[in-house]
């Protein structure tokens, strides 16, 4: 059977996508292949159109069968997971959608990296586990502060009523531990209190006050690294609310390299990039920043690792486990998201912001 003669126009849009696709043809060729497939397999466009697409999986006839059954209209999708192969690389790991679409000679093969798959449920689960944790802080909070205030003034008025010095010291401490916790609440309802004020945002204006304040908590032992791409344009933002969640990030960072900094050997890195075509978040943008937090500590622990933007989860003894949870609630004001990769000897938070 021979194939009709295809513009590529009627495609073009598929580069647009991060994922790989490919219009295949009812005997099996490629009629289009776009860019991130052309990445993925590691040859060109030229050499995959026209081949049969088949031939480039680890199992053909997965592929094939569903190909057969697109065709004859058994279904309108199929889903199934299998293996491309890849020039010079392991085979990858996709989850394989083959659909129909309104050409009766053609469908549509679409390919998600199971890593790339696994990543965006990790992004979903972090905004859904943050819009949970900004609503049980907010209701925590508020349930602790008002019976606070009563302990704290009766404690107070029973000060005033003994005369024994050693019943004095315990109000005392009754007092003293209501203020402590009024200050914990108070951090924990910051976020919600304050306005969300916006104006126009220079990244590398927030990364350098972080870094004098990290320096001037750390003066020696601590290396400061700064990796700017100086193409970023300036975004719609809150500063003093972005200056405090990288400030967060990174004095987390400096509290894992106690260790290093103590043997002078200890390093932090500021680094930024665009990321283009990209999602998270459930959503997809053409443009984002990409800010790296990057330390030589000795990484998460793997017993918090899936909970450290929980509140009050903390790797560290007299940790308060609020910082991380702040930082990603004002990233997360921005549309943004807050991603965390560790492992013995590098630690990188990922702050990622949609640009316009």
């Amino acid at each position: 059977m021979s194939k009709p003669s295809l513009p590529h126009s009627r495609f073009q849009s598929f580069d647009l996508l991060a994922t790989l696709v490919a219009v295949v043809h009812a005997d099996g060729t490629v009629l289009f292949a776009n860019s991130a497939l052309e990445d993925a397999l590691g040859t060109s466009r030229r050499t995959i159109e026209g081949s049969d697409f088949a031939q480039c999986f680890t199992e053909p006839h997965s592929l094939q069968n569903a190909l057969d059954g697109a065709f004859i209209n058994e279904f309108a999708a199929l889903r199934y997971d299998g293996w491309l192969n890849r020039l010079s690389h392991e085979p990858l790991p996709v989850h394989v959608i083959v659909a129909q679409t309104d050409q009766r000679d053609e469908v549509i093969v679409e390919l998600l990296p199971l890593e790339a798959q696994a990543k965006q449920d990790r992004e979903e689960r972090l905004v859904d586990q943050a819009q949970a944790n900004k609503e049980l802080i907010r209701n925590l909070a508020h349930e602790i502060k008002n019976p606070l205030g009563g302990i704290r003034g009766a404690a107070q008025l029973l000060q005033m009523e003994v005369d024994s010095k050693d019943l004095i010291e315990y109000t005392q401490v009754i007092i003293h531990e209501a203020d402590r916790l009024q200050t914990l609440v108070d951090r924990l309802l910051a976020p919600h209190r304050r306005p969300h004020v916006v104006g126009d945002v220079n990244i590398h204006e927030v990364i350098e006050r972080v870094r004098s304040l990290i320096l001037a908590e750390f003066p020696r032992g601590l290396r400061v690294v700064r990796e700017y791409d100086t193409s970023i344009p300036e975004f719609r933002g809150d500063r003093e609310q972005l200056i405090q969640a990288v400030l967060n990030v990174a004095h987390n960072a400096c509290q894992a390299l106690a260790e290093r900094v103590g043997a002078g050997d200890a390093q932090l890195t500021f680094r930024t990039r665009i990321a283009r075509q990209i999602t998270f978040g459930k959503q997809r943008y053409r443009l984002a920043l990409e800010l790296h937090v990057i330390d030589n500590g000795p990484g998460v622990p793997d017993s918090i690792m899936d909970r450290i933007f929980y509140p009050l989860v903390s790797g560290r003894e007299g940790g308060s486990g609020l910082g991380l949870t702040l930082a990603q609630t004002f990233v997360q004001q921005h549309h943004g998201l807050i991603e965390c990769d560790s492992a013995p000897g590098r630690t990188d938070f990922k702050i990622l912001i949609p640009l316009p």
